[in-house]
């Protein structure tokens, strides 16, 4: 054998070994990146939305479960300092809203952005923050978890990445998701994808209906 071919022989090696690495790493190639592999273990594992207090712009407190009282509830992650990100990220759940069928809307699913920056995100600046987007703030509503330990826990379940800059802003990963009339995350979706999420959304509500 030359040296030539034996080289050849070595990279084919190297690359079907990577490869097989590369394979076993993603899991079958679901996983490309970090925040498809947390995307994909939320979708493996479904957790249920954990049983911390909510404090809305209106002041009540309540848990998911007490808000939902068995609808569906689609969620966005956000805080309202936050310049980048959480504006269209707010814009796109209104477009969502108003894409489903009215009749929907408080009877079948609810919605909810919850703020990471209980801190400075009060319910006076919630109830501001939501009037920009449209909320009613009863349907959709804009919420604060003010306890750290369960806004943690709350973070934590649901994969949502927050990383503090020091300034007073933060480093986040955003998406919609989806929480079934049990408490249970089904969906995680992209935020961009308005249309995709709203088909989504109606999927569960007319499947349940058929059925």
């Amino acid at each position: 054998m030359s040296g030539k071919t034996r080289n050849r022989l070595s990279v084919l090696i190297v690359f079907i070994f990577g490869f097989f690495l590369f394979y076993i790493g993603t899991d079958g190639f679901k996983a490309y990146t970090a925040e498809s592999a947390r995307t994909y273990e939320l979708m493996k594992s479904k957790p249920d939305f954990p049983s911390v207090t909510l404090e809305d712009s209106k002041k009540r407190t309540y848990t998911l479960q007490e808000f939902a009282e068995g609808k569906y509830v689609f969620i966005t992650f956000m805080y309202t300092n936050c310049g980048t990100v959480c504006p269209q990220l707010e814009m796109n759940m209104a477009k969502v809203y108003d894409k489903i069928p009215s009749p929907h809307i408080g009877k079948d699913i609810l919605f909810l952005s919850i703020s990471f920056d209980p801190t400075n995100d009060g319910p006076e600046t919630l109830e501001k923050y939501r009037s920009y987007f449209g909320s009613d703030g009863e349907t959709w509503r804009m919420a604060r978890v003010e306890n750290e330990l369960e806004l943690q826990q709350l973070l934590d379940r649901f994969g949502v990445v927050v990383i503090p800059d020091g300034y007073g802003n933060f480093q986040h990963n955003s998406a919609f998701y989806l929480v079934d009339r049990n408490g249970k995350l089904v969906e995680v979706m992209d935020y961009t994808q308005i249309n995709e999420a709203t088909d989504t959304v109606m999927t569960y509500v007319n499947y349940e209906k058929e059925g």
